[in-house]
């Protein structure tokens, strides 16, 4: 893998036989010195982050992971349970792991189950996925000329900001990546 696949940020890299997923990448040059990449990278097995600088014309090892589709089952305090659509197996991942993704969640929802060494290490959700609310605090009347947002809460318990007129029972359209309100679905 060249250093430039590094600004991805999503990329999936192996050091020292561990997977680490960049979380931010910035490419650098300087006046007399060849160009760099400096990368914050999460271990996707212990979930310890680090900075990493990595310098031009390096070979960086992309990590074998697998990709296989799962159903997500349930959660505890500590795990999320999903089925393995392949194996059909039950595999148990800690939360810890999957930084906060478990806020978007549902019963039956199919998502992308990561594995490095057989062993499940993360999760891939879907763009976008779909929520009821189920609890909206009434919009004030007259604030319809600005833009103004509220707090309501999915069936996740998960809090997004969304306009005025969402109330409970609708259905909204949510971007997994930031978590911030796309539409209203019905």
């Amino acid at each position: 893998m060249d250093i430039n696949e590094l600004k991805r940020v999503g990329s999936i890299i192996e050091i020292d036989g561990q997977p680490y997923i960049v979380l931010e990448s910035q490419h650098a040059r300087t006046a007399q010195r060849r160009a760099f990449v400096r990368t914050k990278l999460r271990n996707m097995i212990s979930g310890v982050t680090m900075e990493k600088t990595f310098n031009a014309g390096g070979n960086i090892k992309e990590a074998d992971v697998e990709r296989s589709k799962a159903n997500f089952l349930y959660q505890d305090d500590q795990n999320i349970y999903l089925m393995n659509m392949t194996t059909y197996d039950q595999v148990a991942l800690d939360k810890s792991l999957i930084g906060g993704k478990e806020k978007y969640l549902k019963d039956g929802q199919e998502i992308i189950l990561i594995l490095f060494n057989q062993n499940p290490i993360n999760i891939e959700l879907p763009k976008k996925v779909e929520l009821k609310v189920i609890e909206a605090p009434p919009g004030v009347r007259g604030d319809s000329a600005t833009n103004i947002m509220k707090q309501v809460t999915v069936e996740t318990d998960l809090k997004i900001n969304a306009p005025l007129f969402i109330k409970e029972g609708d259905i909204l359209r949510i971007n997994t990546d930031t978590g911030a309100y796309v539409e209203r679905v019905s």
